[in-house]
This record gives structure tokens, C-alpha cells and sequence, in this order.
């Protein structure tokens, strides 16, 4: 692949995805449009991106940014996030939700489904009466082919034992020729669908929680603050944003306060931020000490 090349591609995936690749990231991207190359019987490199150049072809510019988006994902990630929805998230929603029963839940870059699945199973070891609530879930991708993939819920038993309790295996799931599939009474709780994160999220509704979590690592600042107000015109008021252990809003949006309370990332909306009494003049503060 020519400096060039490379180039074009960076460029091409910054537009379609707002994916950022440095120089360093050269060998894992030619290492993976091979498959690419190889689907749509394209020679080599060269010749793809005077294809995407071309403008003609939809579906290999579609498969070259799936290909390049498809990111690791594993069952109960990084643990704390799923403590924090079990103990503290949770409890709270549920009081102040009871009189509709009703909790809205986004997963946003869902991946092969694992993280949404993880959401589904904690919502299900946790509300006694679940089947009283209206639960909505709905997770996320750019990537259509990975969406197909978590419908099926079908996982390889080296995916399951990554994070997997056994007592949850043994719950939700059933033994399927590839290794495990999840229940399927649990994918019907869930709507994939397919999203780019720089497109408008409208239509998706509004939310009580969102887990936007190790994805945002991939975009430049400018890509992740439009990000972050945008899921904050989507949250509502006294809504939860989960991000990944890596990530922050720190110098990107002040629509998000941290969490005091969880110790993993989790804001809040800063318009819930209690408000503080502004100090009296001095000449207010010696009135009011008179009496007057």
C-alpha cells in the first residue's frame, strides 16, 4: 500500500465513520481489507481505492468500513459499569419510573451483541417484577453484518468463558452446534439496529441510560464532542451516560457532570447538578444582618 494510498483510506473512513487511523495502524488495515479484496475479487489495494474513488460501488465502500469498525467486545466488559447499573443505576430508575413502569436503554456500538446481552441479563437478575415493566433496548452499529451476527446471539465457548458466570450460561442460554445461543425470549427484549454515530440519533427516541462505551477512543475531539451533545439531547433529564474506563468529557462537552457517586464513568446531565447560592454583596449581606 503507497503513503497514498493509505492516505485516501484514513481520509475515506474519517467521512464515512469518523474512525481516526495514524500511520501506525498501516499493517492492520491492509491485513484486513484483504477479505474485502477478496469478496469483491479486486487485485489488490490499488485497485480498491480507485473503486471508493470511483464512487460506483455502495456496497464494497459500505464493506470497507465494516470491515475497519468491527471492534473487540466481550460479556460483562470491565465488570464495574454492570455493579454500578446493579446497585446504584438501577434501584434509582426503578423508584422514579414506577408509576409508568417503563425504562428506555440504548447500547450504542453494540458490536457482536455481547455488552447488550450483558445489560439484558442484569435487568432480568434484578427487577423481581420485570414482566410488569415495559422494557425497550436497543443497541447499535455501524456495521450491518456484525448486527446479523448479535440478533443470532450464537457465541463460541472461548466467547462465553470470556466474562461469562456459569450460573448466567446455564440460565440464558442454550447449547447450539457453534457452542451457546442466547435464549431466545432474551433477543426478543432486544431492537438492533443499524447506526453510524455521526448520523442524527432522532429517531432512536429518548433514553433513561445509555451505554456508549469504548467507542469513542476511535474519533477525533471534534467527532466525540458532537457525539456526547447529541446523546445528551437523547437522555433524559435525570438519565445516566455510561463510557468506557478509557474515556472522559473532559474538555469535549460541559453538557455531563461525573458521577460523584460510581467510580466507574458514569454523568449525569449538568442541568441536575445542585445549584449553588450565588454570595450576597457585602452591602446585601450588612442589610440582612440589620434586619432590613
Amino acid at each position: 500500500m503507497s503513503p497514498g494510498e493509505f492516505t485516501f483510506l484514513c481520509d475515506f473512513l474519517m467521512k464515512r465513520s469518523g474512525l481516526v487511523l495514524n500511520e501506525g495502524k498501516r499493517y492492520l488495515v491492509e491485513s484486513r481489507l484483504v477479505t474485502v479484496t477478496q469478496r469483491f475479487e479486486i487485485k489488490n489495494v490499488a485497485e480498491l481505492v480507485r473503486e471508493l474513488t470511483a464512487g460506483r460501488n455502495d456496497a464494497l465502500a459500505t464493506a470497507v468500513v465494516e470491515e475497519m469498525t468491527t471492534n473487540e467486545t466481550s460479556f460483562f466488559r470491565d465488570a464495574a459499569p454492570f455493579e454500578e447499573l446493579r446497585q446504584t443505576l438501577l434501584p434509582k430508575m426503578l423508584e422514579s419510573r414506577r408509576p409508568r413502569h417503563v425504562l428506555r436503554i440504548w447500547s450504542a456500538a453494540a458490536s457482536t451483541g455481547q455488552e447488550v446481552y450483558s445489560i439484558v441479563m442484569t435487568l432480568l437478575e434484578n427487577i423481581p417484577d420485570i414482566r410488569s415493566w415495559r422494557i425497550e433496548i436497543i443497541a447499535t452499529d455501524i456495521a450491518e453484518k456484525i448486527l446479523e451476527r448479535a440478533r443470532s446471539g450464537i457465541y463460541s465457548q472461548l466467547e462465553v468463558q470470556r466474562g461469562m458466570p456459569p450460573h448466567l450460561l446455564a440460565r440464558y442460554f442454550d447449547t447450539h452446534p457453534q457452542g451457546f445461543q442466547v435464549k431466545a425470549d432474551l433477543r426478543r427484549m432486544v431492537s438492533f439496529q443499524q447506526l453510524n454515530l455521526l448520523d442524527s440519533f432522532l429517531r432512536l427516541g429518548s433514553f433513561d441510560i445509555v451505554f456508549c462505551r469504548n467507542v469513542l477512543i476511535y474519533f477525533d475531539a471534534l467527532a466525540k464532542a458532537d457525539i456526547l451533545n447529541r446523546i445528551a439531547k437523547q437522555l433524559v433529564p435525570d438519565g445516566y451516560l455510561i463510557l468506557g474506563a478509557a474515556e472522559t468529557v473532559l474538555g469535549l462537552t460541559t453538557t455531563f457532570d461525573r458521577d460523584p457517586k460510581c467510580k466507574s464513568p458514569v454523568y449525569v446531565h449538568a442541568s441536575m447538578r445542585p445549584s449553588v447560592p450565588k454570595p450576597k454583596s457585602d452591602i446585601a449581606a450588612r442589610l440582612d444582618s440589620r434586619g432590613t
